[in-house]
């Protein structure tokens, strides 16, 4: 780390956005989408150190968190089902259910193995043909093409025990979703780097195009987060509007073209629901008919009861910028790392858990 640059960036910050601050009369107010930012803002202290002339708000940036309610009680169903055996990514496992969590039905007898990737299920698969293996697909455009080589690889090998639940989450119609919203009021957005890598900087240019909003990609240490703040405050100085790449060491134009043919070959966009937003068109990934045999919900048909978020929890409105973490009523009294009421708190992409962990209010 280069502590003088940092220092010499974070001096430059606070001068600029003084500066508009004082010009707007009111805090700058900008929103990162990407659940690692929001722990590099927090861990860093820049949500602090700027707070002063700057807002610094958490959008539907987690993966975990924006999951539906209604899909993590699937998931809880699947669990229940004789024979099957969930494998899924680690923080998936303390999602609360409306009734209980993969971390419960763990206790009660069902078969949960955590994987580190959708390959590590499929070899379990393998190696346990007498059981149906479920990979639960969670993830935004990062970690769909894996899922979906995973699905070509166990098709072009005839393994028929592996099967992939997809509630996995498209992060462009998500921000359409977001600036549709009448009650958002953000001067700018700090655009996922990870994501990025695979969509390519020019699928986000309808921010700045259609609704007039700077934008900037950013890399994920606290230069890299400094630097896409000062891009955006030019912006707001200029008067300009773009969607610029401030991670170009590792996105293109374009993205990764072989990382999206794999999805396009193995799902197509489907109409999801995510916690705190509801219903979004073509923000969910369906199997295509030619591989619909691995597609978990049609293998094991299970009926959700009623689903319902934690009472008390606002996880949903945190996800949209409209409150701060600390500002829910169960933060740190009710919902905590060690005992969470919501998926926010859970993960560690989770704007609760990263306001909780590093103190920042």
């Amino acid at each position: 780390m280069n502590i003088e640059l940092n220092k010499k960036l974070l001096d430059r910050l606070i001068k600029l956005s003084g500066s508009i601050s004082g010009k707007l009369g009111r805090k700058i107010t900008l929103m990162e989408v990407c659940g690692t930012h929001t722990t590099a803002i927090s861990k860093s202290g820049l949500r602090g150190l700027l707070s002063p002339y700057m807002e610094l708000l958490s959008g539907p940036g987690c993966p975990v968190c924006v999951t539906d309610q209604t899909d993590i009680d699937r998931i809880l169903a699947f669990a229940r089902l004789p024979g099957v055996v969930i494998t899924s990514f680690g923080d998936m496992i303390r999602v609360p259910g409306t009734h209980a969590s993969l971390e419960v039905e763990r206790a009660r007898g069902a078969h949960i193995e955590i994987c580190y990737s959708p390959h590590e299920a499929l070899s379990y698969a393998v190696q346990h043909i007498d059981k149906e293996i479920v990979f639960l697909g969670v993830g935004f455009e990062t970690t769909a093409p894996a899922v979906a080589l995973s699905i070509m690889e166990a098709k072009a090998l005839g393994i028929i025990n592996y099967s992939v639940l997809s509630v996995h989450k498209l992060v462009p119609p998500a921000m359409k979703a977001l600036l549709a919203d009448p009650e958002l009021n953000v001067d700018g957005f700090i655009l996922p780097g990870h994501v990025s890598v695979i969509t390519g900087r020019k699928t986000f240019d309808f921010i700045a195009s259609e609704y007039g909003i700077p934008s900037v990609i950013a890399g994920f240490e606290p230069v890299d987060i400094m630097e896409a703040i000062f891009l955006l405050l030019k912006q707001i100085v200029d008067k300009k509007t773009e969607t610029m790449n401030g991670y170009a060491r590792l996105v293109s134009e374009e993205g990764n073209i072989r990382a999206k043919k794999a999805i396009e070959d193995v799902f197509e966009p489907e109409d999801s629901s995510w916690r705190g937003f509801g219903l979004i068109p073509e923000s969910g990934l369906a199997f295509k008919a030619t591989y619909a045999d691995f597609d978990a919900a049609a293998r094991f048909p299970v009926e959700v009861p009623y689903s319902s978020p934690p009472e008390g929890c606002s996880c949903g409105e945190v996800l949209k910028g409209k409150i701060k973490p600390y500002q829910c009523p169960l933060f740190s009294v009710v919902c905590t790392p060690a005992d969470p009421t919501g998926p926010c708190m859970v993960s560690s992409e989770g704007a609760c858990a990263a306001y909780f962990n590093y103190g920042d209010e």
